[in-house]
């Protein structure tokens, strides 16, 4: 494991962002670095924890209308509670356009699952190798696009 500095506040970031665990995934550490990492980039942060069924996490972006959704996953069943998830979560109207990442472990046998997870739904995926650089430049898109304008339209 590698640890990255943290870069400076993002310029007017002031992003709300919901961070979470999938349903089967009981790690909670990697949830905690990323509330620590996103609060220290200038966002908020609300953290649902670990263990999450879809429909909290559904219900809890209806309600909160966050600016980014970010999907932790460790335990290997990312690709496939993620795609599950996505379903359930595209399918509300109020939740299609909200950019909505997943990184970690995505799968237990290895290889990339991005494709998949992309055709899911999500706007990144963040593979456990490719470090923080990233999801930081991912970041930094959403900080500096107007508010209200979908992903990808600013």
């Amino acid at each position: 494991m590698t640890i990255e500095a943290v870069q400076p506040t993002l310029p007017d970031a002031g992003l709300d962002v919901i961070v979470t665990g999938l349903s089967s995934d009981a790690h909670t550490w990697n949830l905690v670095y990323l509330e620590l990492l996103l609060e220290e980039l200038g966002c908020r942060v609300t953290n649902l924890g670990a263990c999450v069924p879809d429909v909290t996490i559904v219900r809890e972006c209806v309600t909160r209308r966050p600016d980014l959704l970010v999907i932790s996953s460790l335990n290997g069943h990312g690709r496939q509670d993620g795609v599950r998830l996505m379903e359930a979560f595209r399918a509300r109207p109020e939740l299609v356009t909200t950019p909505v990442v997943i990184g970690g472990k995505l799968d237990v046998t290895g290889g990339s699952n991005a494709a998949r997870l992309l055709e899911a739904g999500f706007d990144a995926v963040f593979e456990d190798s490719a470090g923080l650089t990233p999801f930081r430049t991912f970041l930094r898109t959403l900080s500096v696009r107007a508010p209200g304008v979908p992903l990808g339209a600013g």
